[in-house]
């Protein structure tokens, strides 16, 4: 998500890091700023907005030409995108350099033991509590005190650290966020994207969970957590300026889908307390009252969002038992909508800054709702005009088709209902507890689910043959059928359509014939036997099914048609895992259909316009 780049070496540093910072524009970012460490004292420039902007600065006030420093770019999660908010960041006195890629989980009570020990904090960041650790735990030793450091902190995170009494040496540090050395002669590199190091050297190390690494310009040193040594070879990069954008995937949307794990994770961090089965709600960052008050919900989005939408009425009205409205924004802005000051209105968007979402968003507002925004950028309008937040943390999506950024919406809204229904009173204590645990396991069940990808390629290639496909639902698994059909629609440019399945003989039936392909998504258990009655029917009439199911209902799938397995989660969780397998059949259609993926035609990433 956001960009890291270190630098040691004989170059002029600031010029390594901004072309470094460069390098990985594309993985989007708010802010950016550059840090050097010449002659024990610390430089730093730092801006709100684009790397532009930062080289411009740099130019007006130049920084010494160290061969030390670090650079990032910030996609904002804790605090706006302003400039104060902006890595690199200090400590009081400014000895301390300190750029971080991740989400803290415990800052909150380590910015309050640091308050309550004299520190003063300038930015509103889960970050910089870095700086100021590392400030009362040095003792002559850079190495050690960045390791005893990590040992306090929760979450997830890359570091690089620089102290203006060590200028030749930097230390990197990761923790289930990115972060690669480039090794070169006489300098060597820290990034958190090999796409950074390419134009220097083509030998790396990649960091591997619970690892730190010292680096100087003619030497890398790598230990663990527990101080313990590592020995490991370097690899070849083999990769292509553009591939190591993409990771090495042929598309920035595969590239995506296969992030949808750790994107996950990242949605759920500090937000839920897996041992003790609750919502985290000092990480939620929601008020239990005033949600408590909330008698209406009305949910305003569009396209894929709205699909997130739906799932959201359904598990809100479930848990917290309180009526819900969910709308495509572009009829809600046009209506009279039954909303007042005890409704929450739920605008949803990727960008942010969906025209129409943002309009149906100041109706409600005019109508005196309390408004929720759930988005992925912060300082994005939306993120600006919502009286409460959840950021689904997806990290930038480049591809125009949403994959990531459905599935941490669907988990985002999942949290929200689990939080309504809590404060309502409605939701059990035990029922949560389930809920949490199963939320907990929720990223290892997704990366089980991109296991499906080779036979949905094998599929794909038949499907160049295909000129209709149908998707079917009933309950939740409604609302992943349409965005199944959506996502093909989108990049393939097969004509697909979405039903619920109980519909079909209400004249859909009509269309079914002869090898028809249609994909069934049958994951609530309440309707599993009307379910199969219902592609009984399919199949009688020749519809060639495809049913994406939990693996346990085999038996129940296989007189009807192939079984897509998913492995096992809770009900009420299941839409997520199940997404996984359409998004990746509506990528492999489209990639053997010859078409672009990542910009299919007449769309765009963000529908700014009506």
């Amino acid at each position: 998500m956001c960009g890291i780049v270190g630098y040691v070496g004989e170059r002029r540093a600031d010029q390594v890091l901004l072309d470094g910072l460069r390098r990985l524009e594309y993985r989007g970012y708010d802010s950016a700023g550059i840090a050097v460490n010449p002659d024990h004292r610390v430089e730093v420039r730092k801006v709100a907005g684009r790397l532009d902007e930062l080289a411009r600065v740099m130019q007006q006030e130049p920084l010494h030409p160290a061969g030390i420093g670090i650079g990032h770019t910030r996609w904002a999660t804790h605090g706006r995108p302003t400039r104060e908010n902006a890595h690199p960041h200090t400590d009081e006195e400014g000895h301390w350099l300190v750029v971080h890629n991740g989400i803290l989980e415990n800052f909150s009570q380590l910015r309050r033991e640091l308050e309550a020990r004299g520190h003063r904090f300038r930015t509103e960041t889960d970050s910089e509590v870095v700086p100021h650790l590392l400030e009362e735990l040095y003792r002559g030793d850079l190495v050690e005190a960045v390791r005893q450091a990590v040992l306090r902190l929760r979450g997830s995170f890359a570091l690089a650290v620089l102290h203006d009494a060590e200028p030749e040496r930097l230390v990197a540090v990761r923790q289930e966020s990115p972060l690669v050395i480039g090794l070169g002669r006489n300098e060597n590199l820290v990034a958190s994207d090999l796409q950074a190091v390419l134009p220097y050297t083509r030998q790396a190390l990649v960091l591997e969970n619970g690892e730190i690494a010292e680096v100087s310009r003619d030497r890398v040193r790598v230990i663990r957590f527990d101080g313990s040594p590592v020995e490991r070879s370097p690899m070849r990069i083999a990769w292509s300026v553009e591939e190591s954008e993409r990771g090495g995937y042929r598309h920035f949307m595969l590239k995506e889908i296969m992030e949808q794990p750790e994107a996950l994770r990242e949605t759920l961090r500090g937000r839920i307390d897996p041992e003790a089965g609750e919502l985290d709600w000092e990480g939620l960052q929601l008020d239990r009252e005033r949600l408590a008050r909330i008698r209406r919900v009305a949910v305003v989005a569009c396209g894929t969002a709205f699909h997130a939408g739906l799932t959201a009425r359904e598990l809100i009205e479930r848990w917290a038992r309180i009526p819900v409205e969910a709308e495509v924004a572009s009829e809600f802005r046009y209506r009279r909508p039954l909303v007042g000051p005890e409704t929450l209105a739920l605008a949803i968007s990727q960008s942010g800054e969906t025209s129409d979402t943002l309009a149906g968003l100041r109706l409600a507002r005019e109508l005196g709702a309390t408004v929720l925004g759930v988005c992925n950028v912060m300082g994005s309008s939306v993120d600006r005009e919502s009286d409460l937040r959840l950021y689904t943390r997806a990290g930038p999506e480049i591809a125009v088709a949403s994959t990531k950024a459905y599935t941490t919406q669907l988990l985002t809204v999942t949290l929200l209902a689990v939080a309504l229904g809590e404060s309502h009173g409605e939701l059990p204590a035990e029922e949560r507890r389930r809920l949490i645990r199963a939320l907990d396991a929720l990223p290892g069940k997704a990366r089980e689910a991109l296991g499906l990808s080779p036979r949905l390629e094998e599929l794909a290639r038949e499907a160049t043959g295909w000129s209709d496909v149908f998707y079917l639902g009933r309950g939740l698994d409604v609302a992943v059928a349409m965005e199944g059909a959506l996502k093909l629609k989108e990049i393939s440019y097969l004509h697909a359509e979405a039903y619920p399945a109980g519909e079909l003989k209400h004249g859909t039936l009509a269309l079914i014939s002869d090898g028809v392909p249609v994909f069934a998504v049958l994951t609530q258990p309440e309707v599993a036997e009307k379910m199969i009655s219902n592609l009984l029917e399919v199949k009688a009439r020749g519809g060639r099914i495809f049913v994406v199911a939990p693996a346990s209902l085999r038996e129940e799938v296989e007189p009807v048609g192939e079984l897509l397995p998913l492995p096992e989660s809770e009900p009420e969780l299941m839409p997520i895992l199940a997404a996984i397998p359409l998004q990746l059949f509506a990528y492999h259609a489209a990639v053997a259909r010859g078409n672009d993926v990542d910009k299919p035609r007449n769309l765009a990433k963000s529908v700014t316009v009506e």
